[in-house]
This record gives structure tokens, sequence and C-alpha cells, in this order.
């Protein structure tokens, strides 16, 4: 056994029965993602889930007819698990797991254990012998059937079991994930697939060289939870058992579901109380902070991650300069496309700046760029861009918003406020993403790490620029959702008030809810979830399971 490691649970044994992919991401990465059988297996397992009390730490069944939830663990096997019901029926002690699913068919169609669950038993049994106790007999309860199907406990299982574990300890010391299945429909089951992504991850490896067609893309659980914004700087966020609630000064306004929750804004002064943060933490439910103006301060989550894997190659990856140069070519020719792109569908630019676009797109393009150089091309495509930015807005919109070219830090007009109010929520939505997936968003490969600064965040984000933030300013305007007086001018800028702002809030989720179609599996998904997929891919770059990475591009 390795020593480094530590105990194996016998629930991964299972997982790596299933899918040594599914038990590197569960045990060593840490993901996991609930979906509808995993819940369903929670349900089934209810009646068992509670443990008995014991007198003290002896686990003989003298006493009582059968103990629950026992814990039981082994230096020795390297093994650490719970054991569902063990019983004393007067011949002997039986042990017994409960599984959601139905049982296999021999040939005559009699009902027989799967393997995976066979040897997860088994290692039960082994150690609960390591404790001192034999069993007789061992039954596996499937609930779709309502049926105890026997394990015949034998020699030969349990050396094919400690096969097993030995194999799945190797393959967690390696510390290199199994690569996806391919076309094999335990994927389709699978709690995982919204992370492993099994056909896109064999597309961008290289192993599958036309990109597969999918109909529905991969949706994980919660892709729909509500965001809940909170900016009167009198509210305050608590928690009541299983709800967040919402009050002004005592008084309960608004009562929200946890589960149904998939993040928290809160403005300026906004009071938040330690239950509900704690609560959020244990849902991964992020905490996200802006200043009354709408400035991204930073954000609560829980842990992330471990990520180990990812990380490394990416701080490997960042002390390459020919590959970062590569990385921000590719980010940077998708930018200019998009910009481009944005401006021949809404916009009325003239034919020689869409054409200095396409040139522009097509130098950032080349492979042979610096860093500086490529940064030299991103500003003459700005240049062009938002010179001919204003010809997108239509009707009052052109007559009462000014636009003379993009200023920040502060903004100067209503457009730059909007502008500079999209791009910050950008930043926070891919901060919290790379968090999640397990990427450090402070080391970015075209933005340089700088102290406070989402370099890898701003790095992603640029493709989506466009498409997201601009196109969510540019939709407020020519929608006249907002007007002159949503805004508020001050000597230290231009800025939103708390009016004007829930209308950018609608029309922010109103544009991350909008699908669009993948470029490369022609499956359509949601802003939001697309910002999540390419952060996964930009994941499996940094741990060598992508060739390359392929930004968002849209037609």
């Amino acid at each position: 056994m390795n020593p480094e490691l530590p105990l194996m649970p016998v629930r991964r044994l299972h997982n790596y029965l299933y899918c040594p992919r599914l038990f590197y991401l569960q045990w060593v990465e840490d993901l996991f993602i609930e979906n509808a059988d995993t819940a369903s297996g929670s349900a089934v397992h209810k009646r068992v889930d509670d443990p008995s009390h014991l007198r003290d730490q002896d686990l003989d069944l003298a006493e009582r007819a059968a103990l629950r939830s026992v814990s039981v663990q082994s230096e020795k096997l390297g093994l650490t698990g719970v054991v569902d019901l063990l019983e004393d029926t007067g011949s002997g002690r039986e042990l017994l797991d409960y599984k959601r699913g139905a049982p296999k068919r021999d040939g005559n169609g009699d009902p027989v254990p799967r393997e995976n669950d066979a040897a997860q038993i088994a290692a039960y049994a082994m150690l609960l012998r390591e404790e001192g106790l034999e069993i007789a007999r061992a039954w596996i309860y499937y609930a779709a059937e309502r049926k105890r199907v026997p394990v015949h406990l034998n020699d030969e299982l349990e050396a094919a079991t400690r096969e097993k574990v030995a194999e799945a300890r190797a393959v967690a010391a390696s510390g290199e994930c199994p690569p996806p299945l391919h076309d094999d429909p335990r994927c389709l089951h699978c709690s995982a697939y919204s992370i492993c992504l099994p056909n896109e991850s064999g597309f961008w490896m290289g192993k599958i060289t036309e990109p597969p067609k999918e109909k529905e893309p991969p949706r994980p659980p919660g892709d729909g939870g509500e965001i809940l914004v909170v900016q009167n700087a009198r509210a305050y966020v608590g928690r009541r058992g299983g709800e967040i609630t919402v009050s002004l000064e005592k008084e309960t306004l608004t009562r929200h579901p946890m589960e149904q929750i998939q993040a928290i804004y809160l403005y300026g002064a906004v009071q938040i109380s330690t239950q509900a943060l704690h609560g959020c933490l244990e849902r991964s439910i992020p905490v996200a902070y802006f200043s009354p103006a709408g400035r991204f301060l930073g954000m609560t989550g829980g842990l992330p991650s471990s990520g180990t894997d990812a990380r490394r190659g990416q701080y490997r990856l960042h002390e390459e300069p020919g590959l970062r140069a590569k990385l921000a070519s590719r980010i940077l020719s998708a930018k200019i496309h998009n910009q481009r792109v944005m401006l021949m569908r809404n916009g009325d630019a003239p034919k020689p700046a869409i054409a200095r676009l396409a040139e522009l797109r097509d130098q950032a393009g080349e492979g042979n760029r610096t860093l500086d150089t490529l940064r030299g091309i991103e500003g003459m495509a700005a240049a062009v861009y938002f010179e001919h930015f204003g010809t997108m807005f239509k009707g009052t919109a052109f007559e009462n918003f000014d636009f003379y070219g993009r200023n920040r830090r502060p903004p100067k007009d209503p457009v730059n406020a909007l502008l500079s109010q999209g791009y910050s929520i950008l930043a926070k939505e891919l901060t919290g993403i790379c968090h999640a997936v397990g990427l450090d968003p402070f080391l970015g490969f075209l933005h340089q790490p700088r102290y406070g600064r989402p370099a890898l965040a701003l790095d992603l984000m640029e493709e989506f620029r466009p498409l997201i933030a601009d196109s969510v300013a540019i939709s407020l305007l020519n929608r006249r959702e907002l007007d002159t007086g949503d805004f508020v001018k001050t000597t230290r800028g231009t800025f939103m008030g708390d009016e004007g702002r829930k209308q950018f809030w609608r029309a922010w989720f109103r544009r991350m809810d909008t699908e669009v179609s993948h470029p490369d599996f022609g499956y359509k998904m949601s802003y939001r979830r697309m910002l999540d997929v390419q952060a996964r891919q930009f994941w499996r770059f940094c741990r060598s399971e992508a060739a390359d990475y392929r930004p968002f591009v849209t037609r």
C-alpha cells in the first residue's frame, strides 16, 4: 500500500469498477455533481443512514439483531467505508448493502449482482473480518425490483477485489486521469457526465478527428438556479432552515429555497448572517460582493476542487513564453472575430472598417507573434471597433446617448458605465468558474498577473466580451429599457442608479440564459453554461488532456 495515499473509501472502488475516470475525478480531484440517480440513491439509503447507538466501541451483535451505518477501516487493506446494515439472524452474521438500481440477469434470467456491487460488499466483508467479525452471508438489496440478491463470498471474489483495490490506488497515485470512455452507454447515466464531457474531451484530445454532433448538451443539475441580487444597503440576508431570507427593517421580504439558488450578489453595505454564509459554503453557492457603483470586490466560496493536476500544469505552461503567445493569439483572434460579427449584425460600420477587423483578426491568429505585438494588434482592433460602436445604437438610443470611444476608471458617460458594469460582472462569473473547476484565476497567459487581478478570468472572458457584455449594453439602450435618468453623473464618474441597475440585471440574466450553438459540437446551450464548458476545456489543456485551446467564436 502506498503510505502517501489516504484510505480509499469503498464507494470509490465501486466508482473505479464502473469507470476509472469517474473514480479519479471523484476521489483524486474531489469533483462531484449530484444528479437524479445519485439523489435517488441517497433516498434509498435513508433507512440505514441513521447510525445505531452503541454502549461501548464493541460491534458485537449479541444484544441486538441489527446495526445500521457501521464505520469500518483498515490500514492493511487501505480501505475505509460505512456498512449499510449488519444483521444477526441466529445462524450467523449477514451483510446487506442497498442499491437504487436493478440486478443483472444470468443466462437463465435469474438475478445476479453486478460486478462493482459484488466487489463493494466483498470489501465490506473483508473490513469486518479485520474487526474480528466473520460474515456468513451477504446480500444486495436492489430497490428498483425490491429484491435481495445473494453475493457468494469466496476466495475468488476476495482475490479479485484485492486486485481491483490495488489497481485503483495505483491509478490515484499515478497523478494521471484515465481517458474518457467513448460512445459508452454508461456515460449517459453518470453523475460526472457534465464535467467529464467524454465525447467533447475525445475531440479536444485529438482522438476523434470529427467533432461529435450531439443532440443535447450536457447540462449539470442546478444550471437553471436563480441568482439572488440584493442592492439595498439596509437589507439583511439571513437563513431560516433550508431557505435564504431577505429582510428590510426586520420585515421578511422574500424567501428562497437554498437548493434553487445558484449565486448571491450583494451591493454595497448589505449584511449577511454567518448562518446564511455557512449554508452557502456547504452547498457551494458563491456569494459575490460589489461596490455600490458595481465594481466587483471579491467573493466567498467553499473550498475549491483539489485541482492539483490542472494548477500544476497551469503554472508549468505559464513559464513557456512561446505557448503563452500561442494561447493569447487564439484568444485575441476569437475576440476580434466576435467584435467584427457584432458590428456586421447590429451596426452600420463602413466596409473598410469591417475589412480592417478581418485583417487584424488574421494577424492575431498567426502563430509567430510575441505578446507585445499581440497587445498592439488588440489595441488597433479595439480602436476600430469602438470608433464604430455607436452605429449599433438605434432610434432614441442614438439620439440620447453620445459615445465617443471607450473610457473607464471611472466611466465618464452612460454607455461606458454599462460596459464597465458588464465587464466587471463577466470577470466575476469566470473568476468563480475558474475557482470551481480547479484553475488558478489569478495566473493568466495574455493578461499579466497583478495583485488582486483575476488574470486567467480576464483571458477567458475576452472572447465573450462583445457577445455578452456589449450585447447587454446595446440591448438595454435600443429597447429603451434605460434612459438618461437612470444614470448618476458625479465628479468621480458616471454610474447606474438603483432602478437602472435593476433593469441591467434583467437584461443580463436574459442574455446569459440565451441559447447559442456550440461552434464545434452543434448543440445549443446557454451562454452561462458555455462559460463553464470553455473553462473546463482550458482545465483539460492545463492537464495535457487537450491538444490545444479552442476559443468560442460565433457565426
